[in-house]
């Protein structure tokens, strides 16, 4: 049966750069254990900048003049006690800015202000002890002569520096508290520098306060000055139009000597007593008309209360009943009789005469309650008229007294609030009180070795692993199966570990060493490359030279010929051959011999002792291996050699500057890249995969090979992946 050269998709599964793997991706590592694996395998790195860091700490902690830190506390309230105003009230409320007026408090503290004050309250730019102690030996030497002299202001500047140099300010967190911090390699010095810098805050606060105070009583008084002088002439103008217009007021609502509440008219006081004595007049009017009606009804009770009137009234009726009794017996002839009715006429005439006087009396008083009514009300009339007159006249009148009010209330407020400031400023209130003052340290704040050695330790690793990280960014080789895929794009056929000897072949001759078992795993999964199994024939190639291939090949053909299969190893790096070095075997006939015609197959395949397969080495270098490989002996040579064997492995250049491999590729069923650990660059690696893929070359998948034995992959070592189950109990 003649067989032919297999097609691009003759039953192999095809995976480019970029499809997605069959098997689980490596890529699924999760992401701090990507980081532990940067880590280790960077570990030198990482040990190197922590023993620098280290000894470098160590070093500080030995050379560096000691520094000691003094610490005065202060107690900052938000605002002053409120002495003046409720007990239970005295202490300053919390509110929503404290964090801010805090921020600008301690501002304040770090202010160049400040230190330039406790530079001249401890006259620092004239001691030269001080500068001395701050390591200033240019300014130490002008003191003693030896340089030129420095002026006194670039002292204090220098002074002041230092000072701000050496200065901390810690609020102390959900408190009210901060500690000024100040370091020196003088104790004294930091102490004495600590307490000036409190005191002197203090001051500064009270100074700020007290120019606050007398400036706002400066401008009060000048405000009070000038609202005193509108009042004056306010009133002036008050007075002056009521006297124009004739109004006169008087004062209501103060009775206690005090200050009048309000003002009322006379006009609205003659007014009132006229209404009042109007009333008054009309009830007796109506009462003296009444009176009158009854004494025409003749039921007047001053009649009946009238001595005279009674006493007639008897007389009359005594009369009567004595005239009634002579008149039954005799008639009005009879003189006693006469004389009776004379007597009766004339008590009854005396009667008449007293009522009609009582009645003229009546009337008069009728008449008089009724001329003062209407006197009264006439007069009520003209007063109403000039009220109404007066009111009119009196909107102006209300202007101006407004005016005066205003002014007056205004006068009393700001003279009230310049009584208080007064006070106040006399008192000279504080929020800021000194609550722990500095004591001179007795040990150094710096350095300490403990903390310092532990500091370099942390900063050490911190550089380490950020050393350690950049270098994995920069270093662009293939270092990790999972680069296989993500970087190449390429199914991960397997990762083999280092040889441990330097027979790497020998190794495999052993069952059950980390290379074999990693070899035998990378040719199982070759296995799902086509939908037959195994392929017929690969080509195993790599980047450059000396990346494991030609082992990788030798394993191939050892583990399938030793599966049974029927093997035939092909050298086909015909430009630096290598095969017949490894099977201590003659060159003279191999792969060149046969594409040039000049031998056949039977002539040029070997048979080596001790091993399961046969071989071809590369024979005799040509002067040009690509003529040779592109004629049509090279296809017809594969077409033979499928039907002799099972499996053909050939063992091809490095891509990267020659035509052998992409050729070779192009005609068999199968390509397995190779890559060393930490030996070519990804992008290298691309470009050699992308001249295989323009030769239509069918790549299986990529090997990672000469791991170190003590890497991880997924935090095991490859000594307990490959070796499991390699020593059995005694």
């Amino acid at each position: 049966m003649e067989h032919h050269v297999p097609s691009y998709n003759d039953g192999f599964m095809v995976r480019d750069r970029g499809a997605v793997p069959s098997q689980p991706s490596f890529n699924n590592v999760p992401l701090i254990t990507r980081y532990l694996q940067i880590m280790r395998r960077r570990k030198w790195t990482i040990a190197a900048a922590t023993v620098v860091c280290i000894i470098a700490a160590i070093l500080i902690t030995l050379f560096v003049t000691p520094q000691y830190t003094a610490t005065t506390q202060l107690e900052i309230n938000r605002e002053s006690a409120r002495i003046f105003s409720e007990v239970e009230n005295v202490q300053p409320e919390t509110g929503a800015g404290d964090q801010e007026f805090y921020q600008t408090q301690y501002s304040v503290l770090a202010s160049r202000t400040m230190a330039e004050r406790v530079a001249q309250e401890l006259r620092l730019a004239n001691n030269a002890q001080f500068f001395e102690t701050m390591d200033q030996p240019a300014i130490v030497e002008s003191f003693s002569g030896l340089s030129s002299s420095i002026p006194q202001d670039q002292r204090e500047k220098v002074a002041t520096e230092l000072l701000l140099a050496n200065l901390q300010i810690q609020g102390i967190t959900t408190s009210r508290l901060v500690d000024i911090n100040w370091t020196s390699a003088d104790p004294t010095l930091a102490a004495q520098v600590a307490n000036t810098w409190g005191t002197s805050f203090i001051e500064y606060n009270l100074e700020r306060r007290y120019d606050a105070t007398s400036y706002a009583r400066e401008f009060l008084q000048e405000r009070l000055e000038q609202v005193r002088q509108r009042l004056e002439d306010s009133e002036r103008e008050l007075v002056g139009y009521a006297q124009n217009q004739g109004i006169i007021s008087l004062p209501v609502g103060a009775t206690d000597g005090s200050q009048p509440t309000s003002e009322r008219s006379l006009t609205v006081d003659r007014l009132a007593a006229l209404n009042q004595s109007y009333s008054a007049a009309t009830a007796d009017r109506i009462e003296a008309e009444s009176r009158l009606q009854s004494a025409r009804s003749g039921a007047l009770p001053e009649q009946l209360s009238n001595p005279t009137v009674n006493a007639l009234l008897q007389r009359q009726a005594t009369l009567s009943g004595e005239y009634a009794d002579m008149m039954s017996q005799f008639t009005s002839d009879y003189p006693p009789a006469r004389q009776l009715f004379v007597q009766l006429e004339e008590v009854r005439a005396a009667l008449g005469r007293e009522q009609s006087r009582v009645a003229a009396g009546l009337r008069s008083t009728y008449n008089d309650a009724r001329e003062r009514e209407a006197l009264l009300e006439s007069q009520i009339e003209a007063l109403r008229g000039e009220f109404l007159d007066q009111r009119r006249r009196g909107i102006q009148y209300n202007i101006f007294q407004r005016e005066v009010d205003t002014n007056r209330e205004l006068y009393d407020g700001l003279l009230q609030r310049l009584r208080e400031i007064s006070v106040v400023a006399g008192i000279a209130e504080n929020n800021i009180s000194v609550i722990d003052t500095a004591q001179i340290p007795t040990s150094p704040s710096f350095p300490r070795p403990f903390l310092n050695v532990l500091g370099g330790i942390v900063l050490g690793l911190s550089i380490g692993i950020a050393l350690a990280l950049a270098r994995e960014q920069i270093d662009e080789t293939i270092v990790d199966p999972a680069d296989i895929e993500r970087r190449l794009g390429l199914p991960v056929l397997g990762s083999v570990p280092e040889a441990e000897t330097d027979t790497p072949l020998n190794e495999l001759r052993d069952p059950k060493a980390n290379l074999t078992e990693a070899y035998l795993s990378a040719q199982t999964a070759l296995t799902f490359a086509t939908d037959h199994g195994l392929p017929r024939s690969i080509v195993v190639t790599s980047t450059r030279p000396a990346e494991g291939k030609s082992t990788t090949a030798h394993a191939f053909a050892y583990l399938a010929a030793r599966g049974g299969e029927r093997v035939l190893l092909i050298d086909g790096d015909m430009r630096s051959p290598t095969l017949h070095k490894s099977l201590g075997t003659d060159n003279m006939l191999g792969l060149s011999a046969v594409l040039a015609g000049a031998a056949s197959l039977k002539e040029t395949i070997q048979k080596v002792e001790q091993l399961p397969f046969d071989a071809m080495t590369a024979g005799a270098s040509p002067p040009s291996t690509v003529e040779l490989l592109r004629g049509q002996h090279f296809a017809e040579m594969l077409r033979e050699l499928q039907d002799m064997y099972d499996f053909v492995v050939i063992d091809a250049p490095p891509v990267m500057g020659l035509a052998d491999a992409p050729i070779i590729a192009s005609m068999v069923e199968a390509t397995v890249f190779v890559t060393e650990f930490h030996g070519v660059k990804a992008r290298h690696a691309l470009q050699a995969l992308e001249r295989l893929q323009q030769a239509h070359a069918r790549i299986a998948g990529g090997i990672l090979t000469k791991l170190p034995v003590g890497d991880t992959r997924y935090g095991y070592g490859y000594d307990y992946g490959y070796g499991y189950g390699r020593k059995q109990p005694a």
